[in-house]
């Protein structure tokens, strides 16, 4: 018998052995492991090189061992292979030990796959469970150990296994889930990502938050057995409330640039097609990481302090709570994540509401007390008799607006929308780009593809053209109602209006434009004639076919974009140069070669140049104007000598903006709802986009000199005044503009100091009878499409 057993066991043995000798040679070769190169997702950074977005089904962050914290290499070893270090590919102790706990428990829960194993399936097999796959696993994992060392194969490991939420590799799932770099995560977050290899799905924390948590103590309880953690440590790690990024907030990235990052990407394809989404290309754009978070959370201020101000809609959306208050929160910590917080503006649920009291919960098992004020927006959704489905009870879903140091208040995601683009004037790049309140709710670019009236922020290029007709800043204009007669049969008289119905007589040109006077505006356009600013419009980029030549240009009756907008007040900024707005700085390839370069124009240049330098300069003081006392006053609030602007309201105030800017930087702020209405009778471009563009100038310029304007040839300075040096007073210069000349109307030092005081309570000069109709704002541009003709607009080129 025992001679049968010894010939069955040296059968058994030459067997395998001609197995082995025959299959052995025919594994596949390793070079795809030795020359590792994974699918690598587009990258977008901005020019300081903070990531903005990745695109590519698979996300991935390749990693050197050598990066990768030991606690979470000590976590990875807990929950898959405690032996690697000791083993040569198979555990043949934790073979035994599976086979003993499945035999005990009577099933197959626990298999022996050690980290080598599994690098082998996953590089060059199929997860079919066959005892053929299994065979070649194991000679491929001896074929492995053989050929590479152990931190080698732990390295491929950790930046090749699926981790969930499209993230392939440690490294980008802790970004992924925590929104940290892999060197920053503690044990309780290790162990957590340890965890989930295992069954991605099963065990993600985002969609099963309970099932996760069980996996997570399991290997915290591993490596406090493995002495990889102390008491304390694990002890800490057991009670630590994780916080996910991907559950709490809309956006996975340390910059908030997915308008931006949607435009990269556009380009990118373009140039590379699919191919982008799996090379590792990356594209480095313009952006400032600090300025463009600025912009995003200036533009969100205030299209969230406008919120608070309008008719509450009610709840987005009601759960069904139980009665006991523990067993209700585990629902609401649930529930909650399906309606991702916008930074300050968070997601909560109704506990319990009555007129004088709502309390809300977040899930975290704290009540939030909203009283008074803080609830006044919803105060009609209050009341017992309001409609079921629109009013404030338990489980009803909500938003409060949380801020350092104020009580949170009751309020609502906006439906209005806004803008705010930056640009160098020196050179055309975007230094940072707002396109909307949140990419996730609309992804349409309200930065580059909207169509919109500028209102009275379009003034400027009137007067700008006027300059070279001898019009100067002491020019005495008649701000009193002007009619225009129709010029057709059954159509309606022009009477065009100032925004607050005031008017302020004979006045000079400065104080008109600081004022934004209507009736000042058209009666220098009636003089310059409509053609003539037209062609002038050119000259900062505007198409002609956006400015048509009427009397109502002078109110802003054209069609532009906050980009286009940015890309003509730079011309102002930067001394008289054309620069073309672009937002790509370089593309590199997957091995760091750079395969593109912006290439700008630039101030300085001759050939870029388009008005005079003296037409910019005199422009910077009427500009200048606007701030120091006229309807950007707020703009003060910097400090700084050197910044100038102009409000915009349109007719109806449709939209309000603010263009404003300092030698260096440009900056356009837009607010407007999608389909034009009337933003409120009192809201205008210094009420509304002003303070978006001032907190962010605040950051944009925190260290910036202040810049003096320096008097370029041409110019002659009379009775504390800058003039053309040919249209001085008395010597070419023109005197009045509709004033009659009987001497009756010329201003008295009464309506000089009365539109100084309008610096404090003058409107923003932009009502008027309707001019021409009105763009909608879904209405594509030329900056709609981003073809290849585009990314010579993001290159600069």
């Amino acid at each position: 018998m025992l001679m049968v057993l010894v010939g069955l066991g040296l059968a058994g043995a030459l067997l395998v052995g001609t197995a082995l000798a025959l299959v052995y040679p025919k594994l596949p070769d390793l070079a795809s492991l030795t020359d590792y190169r994974p699918k690598v997702p587009l990258r977008v950074l901005t020019s300081d090189g903070e990531l903005i977005a990745e695109f590519g089904e698979e996300r991935r962050r390749p990693v050197d061992i050598s990066q990768v914290p030991l606690v979470m290499q000590h976590a990875i070893l807990a929950a898959e292979d405690d032996r690697f270090y000791e083993h040569g590919g198979i555990d043949y102790l934790g073979v035994v030990r599976a086979a003993l706990s499945n035999l005990i428990h009577g099933g197959k829960g626990q298999g022996a796959s050690t980290i080598t194993m599994q690098v082998a399936r996953n590089f060059f097999l199929s997860r079919e469970k066959t005892w053929t796959r299994k065979f070649y696993e194991v000679l491929l994992s001896y074929k492995i150990e053989a050929d590479l060392s152990k931190d080698k194969i732990l390295e491929l490991y950790i930046n090749q296994i699926y981790l969930g939420q499209r993230a392939y590799g440690f490294s980008a799932a802790s970004q992924i889930y925590f929104g940290k770099r892999l060197q920053d995560i503690d044990p309780a977050e290790a162990a957590m990502l340890a965890g989930l290899p295992k069954a991605p799905s099963a065990y993600n924390p985002i969609v099963n938050p309970k099932r996760a948590k069980l996996r997570q103590e399991y290997v915290l309880n591993r490596m406090h057995e493995l002495k990889y953690i102390t008491d304390d440590q694990y002890k800490q790690a057991l009670t630590e409330k994780l916080v996910y990024r991907g559950k709490r907030s809309a956006s996975l990235y340390p910059v908030d640039a997915d308008y931006a990052a949607e435009m990269a990407r556009q380009a990118a394809v373009e140039m590379y097609g699919d191919e982008a989404y799996t090379a590792g290309i990356t594209v480095i754009t313009t952006l400032k990481a600090k300025e463009q978070n600025a912009a995003q959370t200036a533009l969100r201020d205030g299209l969230e302090e406008y919120e608070t101000r309008q008719y509450y809609r009610g709840p987005e959306g009601f759960i069904e709570l139980p009665d006991d208050a523990a067993k209700a929160e585990e629902v609401i910590a649930d529930s909650i994540g399906d309606y991702p917080d916008y930074d300050e503006l968070q997601s909560a649920v109704v506990l319990s509401a009555t007129p004088q009291e709502v309390d809300v919960s977040r899930g975290a098992g704290d009540v939030i007390k909203l009283t008074g004020k803080n609830i006044k927006p919803a105060e009609s959704w209050l009341n017992p008799r309001a409609p079921s489905n629109k009013r404030l009870k338990r489980g009803a879903v909500v938003r409060i607006l949380v801020k350092d140091g104020q009580d949170p208040i009751l309020t609502q995601i906006p439906e209005v929308q806004g803008a705010l683009v930056s640009l160098d004037s020196h050179n055309g790049a975007i230094r940072a780009l707002a396109g909307g309140f949140e990419y996730s709710l609309n992804k349409f670019n309200h930065v580059t593809q909207s169509t919109r009236q500028p209102g009275s922020s379009f003034k400027p290029f009137v007067y700008s053209a006027s300059l070279e007709k001898g019009v100067t800043p002491t020019t005495i204009i008649n701000d009193e109602p002007i009619s225009f007669p129709a010029n057709t049969p059954g159509g309606k008289d022009w009477n065009p209006k100032n925004y607050d119905n005031k008017y302020d007589g004979p006045m000079l040109m400065r104080d008109g434009l600081a004022h934004s006077k209507n009736m000042v505006s058209i009666r220098i356009l009636q003089y310059i004639t409509p053609a003539y600013a037209q062609q002038w419009a050119t000259r900062f980029g505007f198409d002609p076919a956006d400015v048509p030549p009427y009397l109502t240009m002078a109110l802003g009756a054209i069609t532009t974009n906050p980009l286009q907008m940015a890309s003509a007040y730079s011309v102002f900024s930067n001394g008289g140069y054309r620069i073309k707005p672009y937002l790509i700085e370089k593309i590199k390839d997957g091995q760091g070669r750079i395969v593109a370069q912006a290439r700008p124009a630039v101030s300085g240049d001759e050939a870029n140049r388009v008005i005079d330098a003296r037409n910019a300069f005199m422009m910077q003081r009427l500009l200048r104007g606007v701030v120091e006392h006229g309807t950007g006053v707020r703009a003060k609030a910097l400090g700084r000598d050197d910044i100038m602007g102009k409000t915009g309201t349109t007719n109806d105030s449709h939209d309000a903006w603010f263009a404003g800017f300092n030698p260096d930087l440009v900056a356009i702020a837009w607010v407007g709802y999608d389909q034009p209405k009337n933003l409120g009778n009192r809201e205008t471009g210094g009420g509304l986009a002003l303070p978006i563009w001032l907190d962010y100038m605040k950051v944009a310029l925190k260290d910036a000199p202040v810049k003096p304007q320096v008097v370029p040839p041409g110019v002659t300075f009379v009775n504390d005044e800058y003039y053309y040096s040919e249209f001085t007073p008395g010597n070419g210069g023109i005197e009045k503009l509709g004033v009659k000349n009987d001497g009756g109307d010329i201003p008295s030092l009464f309506n000089f100091l009365k539109g100084l005081g309008n610096a404090i309570t003058g409107g923003d000069g932009a009502k008027t009878s309707p001019p021409a109709p009105h763009s909608d704002n879904n209405t594509p541009s030329k900056f709609d499409k981003q073809g290849p003709d585009q990314i010579e607009k993001l290159f600069g080129r």
